[in-house]
């Protein structure tokens, strides 16, 4: 379930670690393992010193997933290509081994809804509260992202 909201919890700082998480998992999803991080760490450094604007909100991890996408224009300059997590290097691996470079060819939208709903088990209201788009658009990009995955994944075999 997504805490939504700082009263949901009690606290701040339980808000802080439990966004943390979620909201990493997306960012990375969005914009690769290295950008992701730190855009994730700009987007909590920002939560912890605007607490109260935080705490105001009326979607605050949607408002820190936008702080995230903010601090990524500095990275687009360079027009990095989208790095996710390698594959084990040594045993069986559990994935495709064509995932990761399908991912990273899809459009940012469509990956970051697939990996959240499908990779991480999110729901749609969750990943919807997360980006801060309605659940039909989430749906819309799950959609048309597992119908593009396939045919990149096809056409890597």
């Amino acid at each position: 379930m997504v805490r939504d909201s700082v009263n949901d919890i009690g606290s701040f700082e339980e808000f802080a670690i439990d966004a943390d998480g979620r909201l990493r998992r997306a960012l990375v999803a969005r914009f690769g393992v290295e950008v992701g991080h730190d855009v994730a760490n700009d987007a909590m450094a920002f939560a912890w010193e605007h607490r109260d604007r935080v705490c105001e909100a009326a979607n605050p991890l949607g408002l820190l997933y936008r702080v995230g996408q903010s601090s990524a224009r500095r990275y687009r300059r360079w027009n990095r290509r989208v790095e996710l997590p390698a594959e084990e290097p040594f045993g069986e691996s559990q994935f495709e081994p064509g995932l990761a470079p399908a991912l990273a060819e899809m459009r940012s939208d469509h990956r970051v809804a697939v990996v959240l709903i499908h990779g991480y088990g999110w729901s749609y209201a969750d990943t919807a509260a997360m980006l801060d788009v309605p659940v039909s658009t989430v749906r819309n990009w799950a959609t048309r992202g597992l119908h593009k995955l396939r045919q990149l994944l096809k056409e890597s075999t």
